[in-house]
């Protein structure tokens, strides 16, 4: 089978991951990143020396700079920050086809608009269609061919299906969902609760209070994710539950390992040791949509409250436990 000409845009490790694996089958596969030499050194060295040491870059993925390498493209895999994501859709507009499928992989909410990334991108690109790349997922992993499954959402069945096919090999294995809400909650709010995860860590509170702290999670995200109106199939699959257990459990999340130096006494301005955190800026945004949609968040709450230095680490697990008993739910 021909596979689509497909592009990716972000040269970081999760998108030199994803051009990795779409390498697969394809000739050739752009890699576009925002910072030149980056791109240059990429392209020389043959391997993402910044994030992916040791790992090379098949011969098909071709480094560049430039977004007129988005011209041809059927797929465009979109693998920038989310928060900026709407400047780069902008900039890419004039180059993209009409009807070319833009899949976003970032995880988070835009914190000016309180927009999700699909939203985002149906203001800014209209000739598009968009979908979203969710899940348990590390790029390392990727990288390396570890056995990954993660979910792919839009809102035409036929059109996800057709992705799925389009990106999937024998060890990327995408399911497919027209749950577009749902795949992206369950992908901003992780991030959030990873940092609480590794502050849990980092203070040493053991075991029991990590599985205790995922699972409380997960009813705080079900609330959030059933207000506003995404499926229960979806926050209990691979982009809900699979990635919030990933995310939690693994100091190769960049969120849990900025809660974990938070948890060991870093201040909030040192503790991501200069990488990129997107629950830091999600959280707030995302306890503003739960307040909103009268959804109580203690765990968001307590996180909000660090990384805006209204409360120490150690006073907002006492809040935490000091809250009231009542039923699960």
């Amino acid at each position: 089978m021909t596979r689509d000409h497909l592009a990716v845009l972000g040269a970081g490790a999760w998108g030199t991951a994803l051009a990795n694996v779409a390498a697969q089958g394809r000739e050739r596969v752009p890699l576009w990143g925002h910072d030149a030499a980056h791109a240059a050194a990429l392209a020389q060295d043959r391997e993402n020396k910044r994030h992916l040491a040791g790992l090379p870059l098949p011969a098909a993925v071709a480094p560049t700079s430039d977004l007129s390498c988005m011209r041809d493209a059927r797929i465009v895999l979109a693998v920038v920050p989310a928060q900026a994501l709407r400047d780069v859709a902008r900039a890419v507009r004039p180059h993209l086809k009409d009807g070319a499928a833009f899949v976003i992989c970032a995880k988070g909410i835009e914190r000016d608009t309180r927009n999700f990334m699909s939203e985002v991108v149906a203001r800014e690109l209209p000739q598009a269609q968009p979908a979203v790349l969710s899940g348990p997922s590390f790029a390392m992993d990727v990288c390396k061919g570890l056995p990954t499954a993660v979910t792919l959402a839009a809102q035409d069945e036929t059109l996800a299906q057709r992705l799925c096919e389009e990106i999937s090999t024998r060890t990327f294995r995408l399911y497919r969902s027209t749950d577009l809400l749902g795949v992206e909650i369950g992908g901003a709010a992780k991030n959030v609760f990873a940092i609480a995860a590794g502050m849990s860590s980092g203070r040493g509170l053991g075991a029991s209070a990590q599985a205790a702290l995922i699972a409380r999670s997960f009813a705080e995200l079900s609330r959030l994710g059933r207000a506003l109106g995404a499926r229960s199939e979806t926050l209990m699959g691979l982009s809900g539950l699979g990635d919030l257990v990933l995310t939690c459990g693994s100091a190769q999340s960049r969120n849990f390992a900025f809660g974990q130096a938070l948890g060991q006494g870093a201040a909030v301005k040192d503790a991501s040791g200069g990488k990129l955190t997107e629950g830091a800026f999600t959280a707030h945004v995302l306890l503003e949509m739960a307040r909103a949609a009268g959804v109580e968040m203690p765990i968001v709450e307590a996180v909000d409250a660090i990384l805006s230095s209204r409360l120490s680490v150690d006073a907002a697990i006492e809040a935490l436990l000091m809250r009231p008993l009542k039923a699960e739910s």
